[in-house]
């Protein structure tokens, strides 16, 4: 039997007013599927890069990547969950922003009675990419300095609160005094205000010259080099996300000259590419979350009408934590 379900489409790449609300038909699962009535979304710069067309899918498209809800339908083959369910997924196909959509089981987790379907929403591809950064692409100790840039938002609360935890000393930058302090708050140990200070003489002062032996860059463009200067010989470059534009014309020969670096251009799907690798890593942060030790900012809500202001003031930089879609 199908639902209705209202979701939001794309017919072109550009700016928010590609956005469009439709109406769509929600088929019964196929076999290894699972219908989702959805509570909450979460917004991320990917969904931008797809909107904006840097990151390419078949158009017409829907767009978003992560959720949390209740199972209403099974599809043949279904072992993992049952109808009423609580359930979230943090990498699926894309187009998680409607109120009812199907998801393959094996990309999809039980949710655990003590979160809600907010926090899960905010944190699923934020926790599970701060996950594979910190235990997969570079698994810290203990005892590291590390520097990471955009601390105050989405990712970088998580990415300073189990660094925290995990003790690392978390080097951030952020572009205000709130966003300093908010980070700081999240358990960061230092913070460098990147529109005022030298961020590569601040490193080399924190770590009495040595440098860091990893670093964690979702902005892109605009701190590639920066980054690349702050890394001690032999060091790893991990660049994840491209908030500030991509990363082009790079001369792989600057990664000799500036010390036998490595560099890494991780995601998320490679790292959860199982079902089991998937509940694994969700459970690492699920036990985090429940613990205690990761606490889930969310500064902004917004309904699903509101996408393109929510689109909007992420793009901006104007929002720190998280922001998630709530419905009905």
């Amino acid at each position: 039997m199908s639902i209705l379900s209202k979701a939001v489409r794309i017919e072109r790449h550009g700016g928010p007013e590609v956005l469009q609300m439709v109406e769509v038909e929600v088929p019964a699962p196929s076999d290894n599927e699972i219908t989702i009535r959805q509570r909450a979304l979460g917004l991320n710069f990917i969904d931008i890069y797809f909107r904006t067309g840097l990151y390419q899918a078949p158009l017409p498209h829907g767009l978003g990547f992560e959720g949390a809800g209740d199972v209403v339908a099974v599809g043949r083959g279904v072992k993992r969950f049952k109808v009423g369910d609580r359930v979230a997924y943090g990498q699926s196909p894309i187009g998680a922003y409607a109120q009812v959509r199907n998801m393959p089981q094996a990309q999809v987790v039980k949710l655990p009675k003590g979160i809600s379907y907010e926090e899960a929403a905010a944190m699923m591809l934020k926790g599970l990419t701060v996950q594979y950064l910190f235990r997969q692409t570079y698994r810290l100790q203990g005892g590291e300095t590390i520097l990471f840039h955009a601390a105050a938002g989405g990712v970088g609360l998580i990415a300073c609160q189990w660094a925290k935890a995990l003790g690392v000393k978390l080097i951030g930058t952020a572009s205000t005094p709130e966003k300093m302090a908010l980070a700081k708050k999240h358990g960061a140990w230092q913070m460098i205000d990147y529109t005022k200070e030298d961020v590569v003489e601040r490193v080399k002062t924190l770590t009495k010259g040595k440098k860091v032996p990893v670093v964690y860059d979702g902005v892109g463009k605009d701190t590639w080099e920066m980054s690349l200067d702050c890394i001690e010989p032999r060091g790893l470059m991990v660049s994840f996300g491209n908030a500030s534009g991509a990363i082009d014309g790079v001369n792989i020969g600057i990664l000799s000259a500036k010390g036998s670096l490595f560099v890494t251009r991780p995601t998320l799907a490679t790292h959860v590419n199982t079902a089991e690798k998937m509940q694994a890593a969700a459970d690492e942060l699920f036990e985090m979350v429940l613990a205690k030790k990761v606490k889930i900012f969310i500064e902004n809500r917004y309904s699903l009408d509101q996408v393109a202001e929510a689109q909007n003031a992420l793009q901006a930089r104007k929002t720190t934590g998280a922001s998630v879609f709530v419905l009905d």
